[in-house]
């Protein structure tokens, strides 16, 4: 089994790369987006209260998100490995995940890292917002918003990982198939 955390700011190319992984090491994608949507859309506990919170304008706490996660994880039991992203986003995120794939007699076997330059990402969500409808895709300062957002509460999640000795920097920028076989080659030397 082979679990592994992709993360990066946001633009990085995590989703779309996220989709050639899943197919390729037949791994279980667990977007927290996703999850989030799927719980509330289908009504069920998880989602009513992660609303209660998303309607107030504020942020889903940490232990509800990771009871979805939680969850996801024991639906599906016969898979080769888990892609988690979006999750975790921060230390205690982390923590709670170690601890609960521990508890499952699993870990993360290493975290990727996206790596490309504001300006990049800037242009490339810029881009994104026209054709996606996402608000926050269409406004630089939400952009950079994001970022200080991100270099606040995921960054330090690099020293955490490299504590370890999981963590990996994969540039991303190039094209996809250059950027996926950048990916496939950490992957594969694990």
């Amino acid at each position: 089994m082979i679990n592994i955390v992709l993360f990066g700011k946001p633009g990085a190319g995590k989703g779309t790369q996220a989709n050639f992984l899943k197919i390729k090491y037949s791994l279980v994608h667990i977007s927290t987006g996703d999850l989030f949507r799927y719980n509330i859309k289908n009504k069920t506990e998880l989602g009513k209260l992660a609303k209660s919170f998303l309607d107030k304008g504020d942020l889903v706490p940490d232990q509800v998100t990771i009871k979805m996660l939680e969850e996801e994880v024991k639906r599906n039991t016969n898979t080769k490995g888990f892609l988690f992203d979006g999750f975790p986003r921060t230390k205690s995120q982390a923590e709670a995940l170690d601890n609960f794939l521990e508890n499952n007699k699993m870990e993360i076997n290493a975290t990727i890292s996206l790596e490309v330059e504001d300006n990049v990402l800037i242009k490339r969500l810029l881009e994104r917002g026209k054709s996606s409808g996402r608000i926050d895709d269409q406004n630089e300062s939400k952009i950079i918003n994001r970022f200080k957002e991100y270099n606040k509460k995921t960054a330090p999640l690099k020293a955490y990982y490299y504590g370890q000795n999981k963590f990996y920097s994969v540039n991303g920028i190039g094209s996809i198939d250059i950027i996926t076989h950048r990916l496939v080659k950490v992957i594969d030397s694990l």
